[in-house]
């Protein structure tokens, strides 16, 4: 019996995720980072956000302390609904609290610099 392999999940911001981005697919695997903005204990679902973007997360295959105010990053499968409200089905959850977000978004995009630029010189 072959085991399904875990993907790694892309990084990508809260701003990315909308319905033209090509992250935004139905089982994609996501890394995404934000604030905790609330939680329930009753559904295992949390909101996070970033800037003006924000997304909920099932967190019912969790089994970590969820402080609201908090910043997190949870990996995990991309769900959409019917109305392309997306809902990431995370698999691992962590606390990053004292992340500088901004320098996170920085670094972000630089590793994306590098990687377009390795992906260029390679098909020259």
């Amino acid at each position: 019996m072959a085991a399904s392999a875990i993907r790694a999940g892309a990084l990508v911001t809260l701003q990315e995720l909308n319905p033209s981005s090509p992250f935004f697919k139905q089982g994609a695997s996501l890394r995404v980072t934000g604030k905790l903005q609330e939680y329930n204990v009753e559904t295992d679902s949390a909101v996070i956000s970033n800037g003006n973007a924000s997304l909920r997360i099932d967190t019912e295959r969790l089994n970590i302390s969820i402080r609201p105010g908090s910043i997190y990053q949870f990996i995990g499968e991309l769900h959409i609904g019917p109305s392309d409200e997306a809902i990431l089905k995370a698999r691992v959850g962590r606390n990053v609290d004292g992340m500088d977000l901004n320098l996170y978004h920085q670094s972000l995009q630089l590793l994306r610099n590098f990687v377009d630029e390795q992906t260029n010189s390679r098909t020259q």
